[in-house]
């Protein structure tokens, strides 16, 4: 009986809990309110907005092996993209490039991509600094155009020309090495010491090259820089009686005389005389077709009377590697050579290791210090290496006998 009551007593609990519970309701959010007429909805916010420029016509810059995206500077600029963003680049046949830096100069190691925005250039150029040609890598397509009863037409429909989008990825991810590295010159004389220095000319005398016999400067013929004509009376005065020019063919060389303003007679009489070695260098010192052609220039400039004089655009770049080939192959020491190249960085921006040390030491590092250690490939010290027998070696392995070696080096040393 007792057990009875208890199960009833139970019974009677749970069902009061049962209808407490159904009587228990959560609260309703309140609606959001409707917009009236005059209301718009919220768009997103500026942070949350896509910075992109799509449908960029591609041309093949073939000089330095890139490819310039059809947008000027200022323009590309005024869309939202600032110098030390990370962007992305889509191009319409798939390939892309992801995460790479937007900068104003080459602030990038060798075999790496970058979007620049250099001064001078007409547009905007994805690049790999010091590499292969992006526009081959890519795959990408030009429009060709043919000329049919005096007319041009399209020899390919526009759908197989390639174009690009270019995509903000993060604002000012690279932006400290933007602001570490932006360095820009004058090419106006007046801001200059004097013609040397303006025409960045030079005599190399480290190791055991023989002074007065190898020469270095911009260029004394193509005048973008306004730095031409201050050659052409230099290497005159030193006499200099051939040229191993490092940037242009003969093609180009003809266009430079062409121009109105030409005013370079003597480089003109070395040309017209045959004493000016063109052998049109890329940027990409990685290369086997770069180390070839300066065994083919080093092959034929000793077949001529010196002194000599090597150039390329403004004698900084290729020419700051082949003088270190040159200088490493005539016994110069690590520190001469780094002191010669160094020298250009203070000809150009005034950068030296006491003026700006910062920017000497990450100039320094970034571009002599890692042209020679791909010189001296086994991972030696390259300020203990050899670098005599690593600049022979070189030069052997992109064709240049013993005997082609030791007759140029004869034309330069002691």
């Amino acid at each position: 009986m007792e057990i009875k009551k208890i199960i009833a007593l139970l019974l009677i609990v749970c069902t009061l809990f049962m209808f407490a519970a159904c009587g228990k309701t959560e609260p309703v959010p309140e609606p959001a309110p409707v917009p009236d007429d005059g209301d718009t909805a919220p768009g997103p916010s500026e942070e949350d907005a896509v910075i992109e420029v799509s449908g960029l016509e591609t041309i093949h810059e073939t000089e330095f092996g890139g490819v310039y995206l059809k947008m000027t500077i200022d323009e590309f600029n005024s869309k939202g993209f600032k110098y030390g963003d990370s962007v992305d680049i889509t191009f319409s046949n798939g390939y892309k490039l992801e995460d790479i830096p937007y900068y104003n100069g080459y602030y990038v190691d060798a075999g790496e991509a970058l979007l620049i925005a250099y001064p001078g250039y007409d547009y905007i150029k994805a690049a790999i600094n010091y590499g292969d040609d992006l526009w081959e890598r890519a795959g990408l397509k030009a429009l060709l155009l043919g000329e049919k009863e005096g007319r041009l037409w399209s020899l390919a429909s526009l759908d197989e020309h390639s174009t690009a989008t270019v995509t903000l990825r993060e604002s000012g991810k690279y932006l400290d090495n933007q602001e570490a590295r932006d360095i820009h010159y004058s090419d106006d004389r007046t801001k200059f010491p004097s013609d040397v220095v303006f025409a960045n000319f030079r005599n190399m005398t480290v190791g055991n090259l023989r002074p007065g016999t190898v020469y270095r400067s911009a260029s004394p013929c193509d005048n973008q820089h306004n730095r031409a004509t201050y050659v052409n009376d230099l290497i005159r005065e030193a006499g200099v009686g051939a040229i191993l020019n490092l940037s242009d063919n003969e093609e180009k060389i003809e266009k430079y005389i062409s121009q109105e303003d030409f005013n370079c007679p003597y480089f003109l009489e070395l040309y017209k005389a045959g004493n000016v070695v063109p052998i049109s260098l890329n940027m990409n010192y990685l290369s086997e077709e770069f180390a070839q052609k300066i065994a083919s220039g080093f092959i034929e400039l000793s077949e001529k009377d010196g002194p000599y004089l090597v150039h390329c655009t403004e004698g900084k770049d290729r020419t700051g590697f082949v003088c270190m080939i040159i200088e490493a192959l005539s016994g110069a020491s690590y520190q001469e050579i780094v002191d010669d190249y160094m020298v250009t960085y203070d000809n150009y921006y005034e950068i030296n290791e006491e003026k700006d040390p910062g920017k000497y030491k990450t100039i320094k590092e970034k571009n002599i210090d890692a042209m020679l250690s791909f010189l001296v490939y086994d991972g030696e010290d390259i300020t203990a290496a050899d670098l005599s027998e690593y600049a022979r070696g070189y030069l052997k392995e992109a064709g240049m006998t013993d005997e082609q070696l030791d007759k140029f080096v004869s034309k330069i040393t002691n």
